[in-house]
């Protein structure tokens, strides 16, 4: 049986703006500028520039016509009128064109410098490069060229060489064998960067090992290590080692020591400069005593209404304007205010975020990691009177120099570990000071997890072996028998 009634419901609905303006909130510093850009390209009532200098050079152009004649003054509304009328004609191009291509007039005086960016070599076609200087065969440069495509983003050739053989010598009519595999690997693994193409850790230090520049006897020690006692190297047994190979700790120290410079990634690190580089949000000076903080914006345009849209919108049919074009800059025109508002908003956002962040955090501006204290979104969130999703927002891949280093919004934020005192210390603070005692311990009898929660539990920070143990791993700091050294 059906039944008609009425019901109230309260729900909360975000507006236009509000969604743009979360949006805005959330992007980093360098996405806000790209942001900007295509705003700009996108709606042609968006230019940059101050308000300030608008109504600045107002006033400049009123008191120069008041100076003028009447002829002057009806050549100036001539000239106006033809400004305007390119205007109208610009805006019907820009309404029958696609608006992506747009692009925003700007002075001479107001681009910003752009420096271009070197062409990168990937790893690949620097092997090719060296590859195709070498002593080979058609066929086996073709091998060559093969071997160096299976290669990783670390370095190792991780497919079957001879799958690699087989493939070739069946889908390009070849004769390739294993032994002329195994030589043309062997050519790639002395190839820069040494020990590239390796198929295993062992066969990567060894090559880079007999490659090495140092002594003979020292070099020829590592190479017996690697490969009869392999294992006892990894677990670092080194008495026995001494006694297996029956030389001095001493010597034994210098193979070792070889053999630990070598690089266990050789096709790890190569970064361009924009790929290796972080831009922070925030920059943060102790100026006598008094922490300013600034927003790293300097980059991101200001925006302003263009004045010959503008007016535009308030001319009548008869000028030239159609009711069609009228109402596609009214919307322009709303859309252009609001994104101006969301700037303004996301910029005024941030700063109290970060200000109260370093109001409750001074002890970490003033002296370091150390004095990092518990904090959670919500101590934030009830200081400037938001929601916590605003905070994350915020946070959200942002970055802040200090003069400690440059470290993400997120590090600032932690769970707290009870101390002796009643007190609490940031559990980042804890590893701190669990990589201080593992740094100053001696590294032939390093400490077990034990060790460090019983010297942590003396200094008044009372922590089970297995909360040392998963704040070792966190930081990535081996368990005590690898950290054993000759």
């Amino acid at each position: 049986m059906l039944h008609i009634g009425q019901e109230q419901h309260l729900l909360q609905r975000l507006s236009p703006q509000q969604v743009q303006y979360l949006k805005l909130l959330q992007v980093p510093t360098v996405a806000l500028e790209q942001r900007l850009k295509l705003e700009l390209e996108t709606n042609p009532l968006l230019e940059e520039g101050l308000e300030e200098e608008l109504e600045l050079l107002e006033n400049e152009e009123a008191a120069e016509a008041a100076q003028t004649d009447d002829a002057a003054d009806d050549a100036a509304e001539v000239e106006a009128e033809r400004k305007l009328d390119e205007q109208i004609d610009s805006l019907e191009d820009f309404m029958n064109d696609d608006p992506s291509a747009y692009k925003t007039p700007r002075d001479e005086d107001q681009d910003r410098e752009e420096y271009p960016t070197p062409a990168q070599t990937t790893m690949a076609e620097h092997l090719l490069d060296q590859l195709r200087l070498l002593d080979l065969t058609p066929a086996e440069t073709r091998l060559g060229e093969e071997i160096i495509g299976n290669i990783d983003e670390d370095g190792y050739l991780r497919r079957d060489l001879e799958l690699i053989v087989h493939d070739l010598n069946s889908t390009e009519n070849l004769s390739l064998t294993l032994e002329q595999a195994e030589k043309v690997l062997g050519m790639i693994q002395t190839l820069d960067p040494v020990g590239i193409g390796a198929r295993t850790l062992r066969e990567c230090l060894l090559v880079q090992v007999r490659a090495s520049n140092t002594e003979a006897q020292v070099r020829d020690l590592a190479v017996v290590i690697l490969e009869k006692y392999f294992d006892d190297f990894t677990m670092k047994h080194f008495v026995e080692l001494a006694r297996a190979l029956r030389v001095e700790r001493g010597e034994l120290r210098r193979a070792v020591e070889l053999i630990q410079r070598m690089n266990p990634k050789p096709g790890e690190g190569q970064f361009s400069a924009q790929e290796n580089y972080v831009t922070p949000d925030f920059l943060i000076e102790n100026i006598n005593g008094e922490f300013v903080v600034t927003l790293n914006d300097k980059n991101v345009p200001p925006l302003r209404i263009n004045k010959a849209y503008r007016q535009l919108i308030s001319r009548r049919k008869k000028n030239g304007i159609s009711l069609e074009a009228k109402d596609f800059l009214r919307k322009k025109l709303e859309a252009a205010k609001w994104f101006i508002a969301s700037i303004h908003q996301r910029r005024d956002t941030m700063m109290r975020v970060m200000k109260t962040i370093v109001e409750k955090q001074r002890a970490f501006f003033e002296r370091g990691e150390e004095y990092l204290k518990p904090m959670i979104y919500r101590n934030i969130a009830d200081v400037i009177g938001m929601d916590i999703s605003t905070i994350s927002r915020v946070v959200n891949g942002k970055y802040v120099q200090t003069d400690y280093g440059v470290y993400e919004l997120r590090y600032f934020f932690s769970d707290g570990v009870g101390t002796a005192t009643g007190e609490k210390m940031s559990n980042k603070g804890v590893k701190i000071r669990i990589r201080q005692i593992i740094d100053a311990e001696d590294p032939t009898h390093p400490l077990s997890d034990d060790d460090i929660a019983d010297i942590l539990k003396k200094e008044g920070l009372s922590i089970a072996r297995r909360t040392v143990a998963k704040y070792r791993e966190a930081m990535l700091l081996p368990v005590a028998r690898l950290r054993r050294k000759v």
